[in-house]
């Protein structure tokens, strides 16, 4: 099916396109990403579990692959990850010329490497490389794309220079593990959750906006939403098929061993909600790395603040004219220029 106004409202509320079969144009078909069904996972209950099942997922790996990689943050899940990873191996983390925003990323990354002798690679991330990479990474998607797809695809591209055959990443620990914890940080009424969770509403910022509330509609209980269904089945489908895309574009395998795993006993949301998100990962990390104090939760950092504080907003015709650009994110206001792109290349 074809509904451009449903995918440019679904993409700016949701950052992806929730209806699989529905697309932009003639000729495109955007695909999701399909998560592990959890019978097909492993049930861990505590910090030493979950190590011995990763390390055992690595020397699995390390059978396949001679040289695998890491997207090494400065948080604690790829932190955990590095852990595994042969002395030597390559691990890249994002930087920014000009911003602060991936100090704390770097100054921690290059700690785990020296611990576990990586060798420590920086991802320089400018507009130059949205313009470049962004074009490519929409024409594998059949859609606009996630602000994090591009870097990632320049990283992949790095990785292969450097003989990678295979990139780790921990995008999977957050969901798993109870780590969005302003998500899950209190039994949510659905209009309160939608008005939370969506991105960017439709309304403010499209001519045509279309009705996409029936996403949270299909959570509905009573007044209440099933936050922990919907995180399950949409923001896990949102994260993970941004990974899919740019590693797939790039044509270099990826692997999370997070995704791997399921927690045995049931999400402890009064831990969660008092201050200890994604408890089992951080005992997990205080065991690796005794030395340092537990990182405070970022998400991947990339530079649209800087880059478009001063961006005067989209001018195609499906975009209002009084949209409040001083009002928006850097992020959102990616959201509108990769939507300008798109539209710009694909509707004719």
């Amino acid at each position: 099916m074809i509904d451009k106004n449903f995918c440019l409202s679904s993409y700016i509320a949701f950052r992806y396109i929730f209806k699989e079969d529905v697309n932009f144009y003639e000729g495109m078909a955007h695909r999701h990403f399909k998560p592990i069904a959890d019978d097909k996972r492993i049930a861990v209950a505590d910090a030493k579990e979950i190590d011995s099942d990763i390390q055992a997922q690595f020397d699995a790996l390390y059978e396949k692959y001679d040289n695998i990689g890491i997207l090494l943050s400065g948080g604690m899940d790829s932190a955990i990850l590095a852990s595994y990873l042969k002395p030597g191996s390559h691990a890249y983390t994002f930087v920014a010329q000009g911003t602060k925003v991936f100090n704390a990323d770097e100054e921690r990354a290059a700690h785990y490497c020296k611990k576990f002798g990586l060798h420590h690679h920086l991802v320089d991330i400018s507009f130059d490389d949205y313009k470049e990479y962004t074009p490519i990474v929409m024409k594998t998607k059949c859609a606009p794309v996630h602000s994090i797809e591009p870097q990632i695809y320049k990283a992949a591209l790095m990785a292969k220079a450097d003989g990678v055959q295979m990139i780790v990443v921990g995008e999977s620990a957050d969901l798993i593990f109870g780590g969005m914890d302003q998500l899950i940080s209190k039994d949510w009424l659905l209009d309160d959750f939608a008005k939370r969770y969506t991105f960017l509403d439709p309304q403010l910022v499209l001519e045509n906006p279309a009705d996409v509330s029936e996403l949270y509609e299909r959570f509905r209980q009573g007044e209440h939403i099933d936050f922990l269904s919907f995180m399950d089945n949409v923001f896990s489908i949102e994260s993970s098929s941004s990974y899919m895309n740019a590693f797939a574009t790039a044509e270099l395998p990826y692997y999370d061993p997070y995704a791997r795993l399921v927690m045995r006993d049931p999400l402890d949301l009064h831990r969660v909600r008092n201050g200890e998100p994604k408890y089992l990962v951080r005992d997990l990390y205080a065991m690796k790395y005794p030395e340092v104090p537990i990182p405070d939760k970022i998400p991947m950092p990339r530079p649209v603040d800087m880059i478009f504080k001063d961006w005067a907003g989209p001018q195609r015709k499906e975009f209002r004219k009084d949209i409040p650009m001083d009002k928006l994110t850097g992020n959102q206001k990616w959201q509108l220029w990769c939507a300008e792109q798109f539209l710009n290349t694909y509707d004719k």
